[in-house]
């Protein structure tokens, strides 16, 4: 199976010079604890609820800092023609729930999700153990995204 086969297209987005209230408030509105930061048409990063509370609160930035500030820039993303079991085995390595699709020149064209997976996926072992990867304990921050 492709991951066009479950990735959910027309992501909502952020830009990287929005206030990490802006995000937040984003976040809470539609239930999700990530978004793509988006610049130009073109990925640059990710903010999750995780990146707000440690590097936003917890560095002491104010509300009415720039998403730049807290963002994840090097984030692992997916092509819509990659096959989903390469891309779960990718996710359970880097210990993420969820990952941009790109296209060839960087935009993003969607987001695919071990729950995308579990719901739509074909094969439930890869699954499982993409899942439990990503419980496992790393000791790293990577763009740890909520699914």
């Amino acid at each position: 199976m492709k991951v066009r086969n479950i990735m959910t297209p027309s992501v909502e987005t952020i830009s990287p010079t929005h206030t990490i209230a802006d995000a937040a408030k984003m976040m809470g509105e539609m239930d999700v604890g990530a978004l793509p930061v988006v610049d130009d048409g073109m990925l640059v990063g990710m903010i999750t609820d995780r990146d707000i509370a440690i590097r936003g609160v917890g560095g002491g930035l104010h509300h009415g800092a720039p998403v730049l500030r807290v963002m994840s820039e090097d984030v692992e993303t997916c092509r819509e023609d990659d096959d989903l079991d390469d891309v779960l085995d990718r996710m359970g390595q880097e210990q993420v729930r969820r990952m941009p699709v790109t296209a060839k020149d960087g935009g993003l064209i969607g987001i695919v999700s071990i729950s995308d997976a579990a719901r739509e996926g074909d094969d439930e072992e890869e699954v499982g153990e993409a899942l439990s990867s990503i419980a496992r304990p790393s000791g790293r921050h990577c763009q740890t995204i909520l699914a």
